[in-house]
């Protein structure tokens, strides 16, 4: 007889109570487990949050069984952006391609799964549910920015590299780091990548982007805050084959 796994609702945080299940979720992930930080992280209540929170749609995935947020996924459609005056990723990168572009953009983030349900449907049922989400509110962009662990960029010049020589943006799309924080990804000829090696470093995240057909912008941004070096990822519904779609939408 086959074995079945946990199963999970999928929804958004209605309540204090739920967002505040999110963060110490993130709390658990970015501050624990990753020596991230933040000037509003909540250490004495294990909470991460920041300023952005309260425009943030927050995306939950629950454990039916146990009851526990096991991950998380926060979005920002753009209208909501342009009440509030900036998308959170625009203190990392010029994004004047996207919004001049005209077209209906969501910027995701803080997406974490718990340890105990990495590997396994969590991140899957997320998916859907953002997949969902995306297709209510008819956007067309996506992105947001992925983080490699640590700050050592000459430990990460393959990835960051294989990402700039085979995945960046096409220029309509092209975000750039902003020039006051800008750090080249072009650190590897591509004769010297060794592609193989470089995408074992690349968080399981980032791969995901890529199989849908995902590209990053140009230049990385070093986030000594969080101990982590930030890629942006940008996703172009319209550019998905229907492959890509399938997987998209978790058929």
């Amino acid at each position: 007889m086959p074995e079945t796994g946990p199963s999970f609702t999928v929804k958004l945080a209605e309540t204090a109570a739920e967002l505040q299940a999110a963060q110490r979720l993130r709390y658990d992930v970015f501050v624990r487990e990753l020596g991230g930080g933040g000037e509003m992280v909540d250490h004495e209540a294990g909470l991460e949050r920041d300023r952005f929170d309260p425009y943030f749609d927050h995306m939950l995935a629950r454990d039916d069984t146990t009851g526990e947020v096991v991950g998380v996924y926060r979005l920002l459609p753009g209208e909501r952006a342009a009440e509030l005056g900036q998308f959170y990723s625009e203190d990392e990168y010029d994004l004047t391609v996207l919004k001049q572009s005209g077209r209906k953009l969501l910027e995701l983030g803080r997406s974490c799964v718990h340890p105990d349900y990495r590997g396994g449907t969590a991140m899957y049922h997320l998916w859907n549910g953002l997949a969902a989400y995306v297709t209510e509110r008819e956007i067309e962009v996506l992105f947001g920015v992925a983080s490699f662990h640590g700050t050592d960029v000459q430990k990460l010049a393959q990835p960051l590299s294989m990402l700039h020589h085979n995945h960046l943006a096409p220029p309509e799309l092209r975000v750039r780091a902003q020039l006051k924080v800008f750090q080249s990804m072009d650190l590897v000829a591509p004769e010297a990548l060794d592609r193989r090696s470089a995408m074992v470093q690349v968080p399981a995240l980032i791969k995901a982007y890529l199989r849908l057909g995902g590209f990053v912008g140009e230049g990385a941004f070093i986030d000594r805050a969080f101990n982590t070096t930030d890629v942006c990822l940008i996703l172009d519904t319209a550019r998905m084959n229907e492959r890509q779609r399938r997987i998209y939408g978790g058929a």
